[in-house]
């Protein structure tokens, strides 16, 4: 299979690399990017075909990666929808439904969506994936594969689950940062170096979530074990829940998944700003 990725930034490029390490050539593989030095880029890194248009870059493909962002997604749409027949497209842009980009695509309806995450970049990903019903089986294969090689996917009955996807896996890094960043901030104030905290931190954390992926306990069971009565860890979970931080962790996700539907809505309006000009040249980064 052939696959163009429109649009050549981090997520494209770790999408790339992934591919080639599970087994595709650099021949099989072409971007559109309007940014010549990206393109320059992505060639020295991967040896793939890059293209300042789209035509040439879709030309023998069987699947198109949409990896612009979301606000440039309608423009795009609009000038690749006169060169599509029957190829598999796939967007990762956040937000954007398939019913609207099934329009900027005029009617096209080989649409597969992706909700991936940050972690993809070292290939430790979440992807998650819908496919509307005009997608075939050996269609939703290649997407499967694709995303397959940047970590873990998993396949959604529905298009509205991707704004549960999204605040939970998909805005799921930055609530684990900001939680290391409050762990190395009280490192910090007990005396650590900073350095020093920001090790004690990540390895805490990488090693309890190890433990708990490698365990068949559930993670209230593991906590429950390392919480001794009277001791230290019940004193800071103490603290911890008279001011509710689990009930506000939650909260926070439900708005975050009600935000996501929202810029649906947004998103679905005509495309305003232009992703590609009247040449047909890809503009914009993942």
């Amino acid at each position: 299979m052939n696959i163009t990725f429109v649009g050549g930034g981090n997520m494209a490029g770790a999408l790339i690399g992934g591919l080639l390490k599970h087994g595709y050539r650099p021949d099989q593989i072409k971007v559109a990017e309007l940014d010549r030095g990206a393109c320059d880029a992505l060639f020295a890194r991967f040896a793939v075909s890059t293209h300042t248009e789209i035509a040439p870059a879709i030309e023998g493909s069987d699947c198109i990666v949409l990896a612009v962002k979301p606000q440039q997604l309608g423009k795009a749409a609009a000038d690749l929808a006169p060169l599509l027949k029957n190829q598999l497209v796939i967007s990762i842009a956040a937000g954007v439904r398939c019913r609207d980009l099934a329009r900027w695509l005029q009617g096209h309806q080989r649409l597969v969506r992706v909700m991936p995450n940050t972690p993809a970049l070292i290939a430790a990903g979440v992807s998650a994936l819908y496919a509307m019903p005009e997608v075939d089986a050996d269609q939703r294969s290649l997407a499967a594969q694709i995303f397959d090689a940047v970590g873990m996917t998993i396949w959604l009955e529905s298009e509205e689950q991707l704004d549960a996807i999204t605040a939970l896996s998909g805005s799921g890094p930055a609530y684990v940062f900001y939680f290391v960043e409050a762990l190395q901030q009280a490192a910090l104030e007990l005396g650590f170096a900073p350095q020093t905290a920001r090790k004690l931190s990540l390895a805490t954390f990488d090693g309890a979530i190890r433990l708990a992926a490698q365990s068949s306990d559930a993670v209230d069971v593991l906590r429950a074990r390392v919480t001794s009565k009277g001791g230290t860890t019940e004193r800071a979970l103490s603290v911890m829940q008279e001011a509710e931080v689990k009930q506000h962790i939650v909260r926070a996700i439900h708005e975050a998944a009600q935000r996501s539907a929202e810029l649906g809505d947004e998103l679905g309006q005509e495309p305003r700003d232009a992703a590609v000009d009247g040449r047909g040249k890809a503009s914009g980064h993942a």
